[in-house]
């Protein structure tokens, strides 16, 4: 009698158990990310369970702010009771999940669940007992501003590495084209130009890594790490000798204004978080869109995913790899000269040496937990900006949590939901290979 194979397990989904010998098989893989996920969820529900007895009073969350013409009324949830029931439903989603009971759509509806209580119990401990309101407008207007360079930065890799070009400098590409809006838009004082330099200097850093990794077949994860301390010099150079000496004549960029759109943007709670953002974050939202339609429903973005999953097949039927190579890594430029601008141009107008402080690092993160897919690389792009706008929120509300750590937060979310959500994701086969056509 043969011995069933150790890396898989059988189990019997509960709808089909009476009556029926129906049995489905669990691979290994399925299974490690599914115990992984349970454990994660279990120890986020065992925190939340400790964190209440240091809960007190009422949480207050503010839809409105004060400037806002329609005023929303301000929530207020039983600090305690919130935190009990959101800790049960974390532990409850984890049983389901470590039981593997769970199939067909709920392990995806467990998962949103212990998400939402996650957030909802963590902000109401932080937010109870609390002076001032956890303000909820600004936490979702802040998430789409902060992630706008990270959703450009991960459509940016997404052209790259669907064509079969691994891209670790999209944090020197943001680096340069932060630099040449500062220095263009401090002498011409030109939004449009200060955004053109910025898209220049993103194509010329992409220009290199194509010529080195397609042309010359460098290895492109040394490459990446090469270009980016290339940009951290050269930025860093110039700063202290020219930009420094006179930083009003080339560090006074002018600031990108919010855009209302009309009607839209009077909308009350929505308007403000969706419809009044700058021309950045509305470019972002526009290129998930555009980066999807052209890679699988053009002809172009057919050619770009057949030389990423198999150049040889695509060069027997006259595609050249080469050249499709090259027109997706400089299109991917576009989108990362437009996202390091950000830095520049929607913030105070100036340049700080290295201040893009790892965010081509995270865009490269959303990237993979987006599974090389331009939304779900943006919805990526978009937790890490939530956790980060939530860190910064959390600050003004004085809560108990160290403030170091609530600089970490941001990064500490990411590696969790890289090692324990997201689970084995697969690249595309001939991401990373130089092709030599023989």
């Amino acid at each position: 009698m043969s011995r069933p194979d150790p890396s898989t397990t059988t189990t019997t989904p509960p709808a089909r158990a009476a009556g029926t010998d129906l049995q489905y098989v669990e691979s290994a893989e399925k299974r490690r990310q599914r115990l992984s996920t349970g454990v994660l969820i279990a120890v986020v529900g065992v925190v939340l369970l400790v964190l209440l007895p240091s809960t007190t009073g009422l949480a207050r969350f503010a839809l409105s702010d004060a400037f806002d013409e329609v005023q929303l009324p301000t929530v207020a949830l039983p600090g305690v009771v919130t935190v009990l029931v959101c800790a049960l439903l974390l532990l409850a989603a984890a049983v389901g999940f470590l039981s593997g009971r769970l199939a067909g759509r709920w392990p995806a509806l467990a998962g949103t669940v212990a998400g939402l209580a996650l957030v909802v119990g963590f902000l109401t401990w932080a937010a109870a007992g609390r002076d001032l309101p956890f303000p909820v407008s600004n936490q979702f207007a802040g998430t789409l501003s902060l992630a706008t360079p990270l959703v450009l930065g991960a459509l940016c890799g997404v052209l790259c590495e669907r064509a079969g070009v691994v891209n670790v400098s999209i944090e020197g590409q943001f680096l340069a084209s932060a630099f040449a809006a500062a220095i263009v838009g401090s002498i011409t004082q030109s939004v449009p130009l200060a955004l053109l330099a910025a898209v220049v200097a993103g194509v010329a850093m992409a220009a290199l890594l194509a010529l080195f990794s397609i042309n010359y077949l460098v290895n492109q994860v040394v490459l990446g790490v090469v270009l980016n301390l290339l940009a951290v010099g050269v930025t860093g150079f110039l700063f202290d000798q020219l930009v420094q000496p006179a930083s009003a004549e080339y560090n006074n960029a002018p600031v990108l204004e919010t855009i209302p759109i009309p009607l839209l943007s009077d909308i009350p709670f929505f308007g403000k978080v969706l419809f009044n953002q700058n021309i950045l974050a509305y470019l972002a939202g526009l290129a998930v869109l555009v980066v999807w339609l052209v890679l699988f429903k053009t002809s172009w973005g057919l050619r770009v995913r057949s030389v990423g999953e198999h150049p040889e097949a695509a060069d027997t039927v006259g595609i050249s790899v080469r050249g499709v190579r090259w027109s997706a890594v400089l299109a991917g430029g576009v989108l990362a000269g437009l996202g390091g601008s950000f830095f520049t141009l929607a913030s105070t107008g100036s340049f700080s040496k290295e201040f893009t402080v790892g965010n081509g690092f995270i865009a490269l993160a959303a990237l993979i937990m987006g599974r090389w897919h331009p939304g779900l690389a943006a919805l990526m792009a978009l937790f890490f900006g939530f956790v980060t706008q939530m860190a910064s929120q959390l600050q003004t509300l004085s809560t108990p949590m160290p403030s170091q750590f609530l600089l970490i937060l941001p990064y500490v979310a990411t590696i969790i939901a890289v090692a324990g959500l997201v689970g084995r994701v697969r690249a595309p086969a001939a991401d990373g290979i130089p092709y030599e056509k023989s």
